[in-house]
């Protein structure tokens, strides 16, 4: 890979850290990034620290400088602006190892969704288009662990700061011109607002794709068994793969109702986890569900497949939406969270105010939002060769 030219710091000691807090008294932005590794972990390492600001460039190595508070200072400092490109994951780290979040963020990757990018788009497409510069991908897997770091690592990772400051400058002129610069930054709070991380402790086992063919009794040892799978990844730091491969958790909840025999003879799952495991499985399965567990379950989304009629409307407003987005030159993925769209199509009776309100209301309209909303009581009639949507007025 080529050497990108630009000067940096690496920041190996408390004393370099000193030296670059000085240094940055008073910056009005910053630009910054992380590398990571998650792999084979339950909780992800933080390997390096990017830093772009008025001053210079600057790299991090949290793994030899324990205490990083000038770091989090400038990151919570709201005077400070924060550029990054797909910020969730970084933030989300550092408020599981600092319990912060940054303040004051611009993530040109939201950003670039309020001007006809797809979301998510790629750092290294978005600077090809708004820049016309292209970015080396040599190093993106890497073992960022190992020490000493080689150059061309360095170098690959300052890539993803140098280019931010442009990038912010292009993408902001071209939401002031679109009239899209506040909606931007309404998303971008998003970004810090801790309950963005907040993680369902059920959500693996409510989301898993074989919960709903199973019977009750097997809903609850499949709980009970993602609930182990993960406290015993977290209790050794691995990741829940290594503690229990996914491909065999099938074959074990559809096998533990006839006994450890039954795991023990099934010729898909290895001796090894149903010698170590197998009994705690079948303890497990044969404990009365507890109420708790009764309530957990009763969350699992419900099949709208007895109701076309609502699954029509529901892909018939999506694509409503699709095409106001394709006109106005805005991200469908923006404007409908996968999550939020999911949760409608799931369960006909769920809406949520808060993610229809704000810029999205105005984008859509008033109309369009009532629609989804009272999605149960709208209806499509044909008259004369024409149709219409129409809701039934008594039911609103």
């Amino acid at each position: 890979m080529p050497d990108t030219g630009v000067k940096y710091k690496l920041i190996e000691t408390a004393e370099g850290l000193a030296d670059f807090a000085q240094e940055n008294k008073g910056i009005e932005w910053m630009c910054f990034d992380t590398e990571f590794i998650g792999e084979k972990r339950f909780i992800t390492l933080i390997c390096l620290i990017q830093i772009g600001t008025e001053h210079g460039y600057y790299l991090l190595d949290p793994l030899k400088v324990k205490d990083i508070q000038p770091i989090i200072d400038l990151l919570v400092d709201e005077k400070v602006l924060k550029i990054v490109h797909a910020g969730d994951n970084d933030y989300r780290l550092f408020h599981t190892y600092y319990g912060i979040l940054p303040k004051n963020s611009f993530d040109t990757q939201m950003a670039a969704s309020f001007i006809g990018y797809k979301h998510p788009v790629g750092f290294s497409k978005l600077v090809e288009s708004e820049l016309g510069i292209e970015v080396s991908k040599g190093y993106t897997v890497t073992d960022w662990e190992k020490r000493p770091f080689q150059t061309k690592q360095l170098n690959y990772a300052l890539h993803d700061v140098v280019h931010l400051y442009a990038l912010w400058q292009n993408i902001t002129n071209e939401l002031k011109k679109t009239g899209r610069l506040e909606w931007a930054y309404d998303e971008f709070k998003l970004l810090e607002d801790p309950a963005t991380y907040e993680q369902d402790p059920y959500r693996e086992v409510l989301e898993s794709n074989i919960i709903k063919s199973l019977r009750r009794r097997e809903q609850v040892f499949l709980l009970r068994l993602m609930l182990w799978r993960t406290e015993e990844a977290q209790r050794r730091n691995h990741s829940r793969e290594m503690v229990l491969p996914s491909k065999f958790i099938s074959a074990i909840v559809r096998a533990v109702h006839s006994g450890l025999e039954a795991l023990q003879g099934d010729r898909r799952l290895p001796d090894n986890i149903i010698g170590k495991f197998g009994k705690q499985f079948v303890d497990m399965y044969e404990r009365p569900a507890t109420q708790e567990e009764k309530d957990v379950l009763n969350r699992i989304p419900r099949d709208n497949s007895d109701n076309p009629k609502q699954d029509i409307l529901m892909e018939m407003l999506d694509l409503l939406v699709r095409y106001k987005c394709l006109q106005e030159g805005i991200s469908h993925h923006i404007v409908m969270p996968r999550n939020v769209l999911k949760k409608m199509k799931n369960d006909k009776d769920f809406f949520d105010d808060e993610t229809f309100s704000g810029w999205r209301r105005e984008f859509l309209g008033e109309e369009i939002v009532s629609w989804f909303k009272y999605r149960r009581n709208l209806e499509i009639k044909f008259l004369d060769g024409k149709f219409e949507l129409k809701m039934q007025e008594a039911e609103v």
